[in-house]
């Protein structure tokens, strides 16, 4: 039923801190809910609070267990700011989808971290400015455009010239755009605490559990597992991240491998505001701190292979993700204490897919493929939750599968 990925490897930072466990039981019979989500990482955990916080009783399956997939393996920059640049997905999409995509991505940060407040997650929640830095794919002219169509649009962007980068952020590049809201925090905690609410609200997490099939008809959905038992429910949400299912149709996607690394905390050598900063590059960078003092750095994506091609070049590659660190940021010490790689999806705009399956109304997935992982996995909770409590998210269509 669905591809199987080697996800990440290596080792993550995330694992030197500790994430609370998350209770599971054995599937040993067949049980009926009234959501099934097939996937208990950070995209799985936020439907499944969204959904038992609306009062449906959910059961969440993991081939593999909680946390265990690709949401150990992310930088974990919350940004709303897209991977395509606000003019560039105007020409793409229309500025009237582009604009408003920018928007409910503004939107989904802040739900996001008054969500994390609500529920009193301990994730290591912190708010930074951001810095897009000039590149090969944006010069200084094109980001001074890009600031401006973002205040035309409502989202605050201040361009800074090389000499206000360098006296407010001690980076030495041609220019940047300045952008404030954006969090960074702990992925794991965050999935677990999200989960762990779920739990409390009588969800019932099952692992490992593998799916294997998927039968419906107009009034329910029936999913068989590996080892035999079935479960029924009203609806299906499908949260595997870039493990496809077949039953998702081929969208204009490919899966990309990536690299990070950690460094040793060093709390004095960090930049002013601990700003996340990024690249407009291709290759691009994107380096973020931690809550005590690492900082993390990464990129170097290449299009995915297999994964021993990719676990093959961990070494070097955080060679060179030190190496561009040091000469970005040069008081710190880059050296890597943690180096790790996966593998992610994107798509041709950098938008997610999500919603119901065209001819399936009872299934929906969660594609939250790009840089705007954990982001794009607030607005899926939010459609998604929309589309199984009969309305509609005004947005549906922005992200849903049949648009062009």
């Amino acid at each position: 039923m669905a591809r199987k990925l080697d996800l990440r490897s290596g080792r993550p930072v995330w694992f030197s801190y500790r994430a609370p466990s998350v209770p599971i039981e054995k599937l040993t019979r067949d049980v009926s809910t009234g959501v099934l989500i097939v996937g208990m990482g950070v995209s799985g955990a936020m439907a499944a609070e969204a959904l038992t916080r609306a009062g449906h009783s959910v059961i969440c399956i993991d081939r593999r267990g909680p946390l265990d997939g690709s949401t150990s393996a992310t930088t974990a920059l919350v940004q709303f700011e897209l991977d395509q640049p606000l003019k560039k997905l105007s020409a793409m999409r229309g500025k009237a989808d582009a604009e408003q995509a920018w928007r409910r991505s503004r939107l989904a940060v802040l739900n996001l971290q008054g969500r994390i407040a609500e529920l009193a997650i301990d994730c290591n929640l912190t708010c930074h400015p951001a810095l897009y830095l000039a590149g090969n794919v944006l010069r200084p002219s094109a980001l001074r455009a890009e600031a401006e169509a973002r205040q035309r649009t409502g989202i605050a962007a201040t361009y800074l010239s090389r000499q206000a980068l360098a006296e407010g952020f001690g980076v030495d590049r041609a220019g940047a755009i300045l952008s404030h809201g954006n969090l960074a925090l702990d992925p794991r905690k965050l999935t677990a605490g999200l989960l762990l609410r779920s739990l409390a609200r009588k969800a019932r997490f099952y692992a490992p559990v593998e799916a294997t099939a998927i039968d419906h008809d107009r009034e329910r959905v029936v999913v068989g597992t590996k080892h035999g038992p079935t479960i029924t429910a009203q609806h299906l949400v499908l949260a595997t991240g870039y493990e496809l299912t077949n039953i998702i149709p081929s969208t204009a996607h490919r899966i990309v491998s990536t690299w990070a690394i950690a460094t040793k905390r060093q709390p004095k050598n960090i930049w002013p505001g601990a700003a996340l900063i990024w690249e407009a590059s291709e290759p691009y960078l994107y380096v973020r701190s931690t809550a005590d003092g690492r900082v993390l750095c990464g990129g170097e994506d290449e299009d995915f292979t297999d994964e021993g091609n990719r676990d093959r070049l961990i070494a070097g590659k955080a060679e060179r993700l030190a190496a561009k660190l040091l000469r970005l940021l040069p008081q710190l010490d880059p050296t890597p204490e943690f180096a790790w790689t996966g593998s992610f999806g994107t798509t041709t705009t950098g938008l997610p897919y999500i919603g119901a399956l065209p001819g399936h109304p009872r299934v929906h997935a969660v594609m939250g493929y790009g840089g705007n992982g954990i982001t794009f996995s607030q607005i899926a909770s939010e459609i998604v939750l929309s589309a199984i409590g009969g309305a509609e998210d005004t947005d549906a269509k922005l992200f849903g599968f049949a648009r062009s």
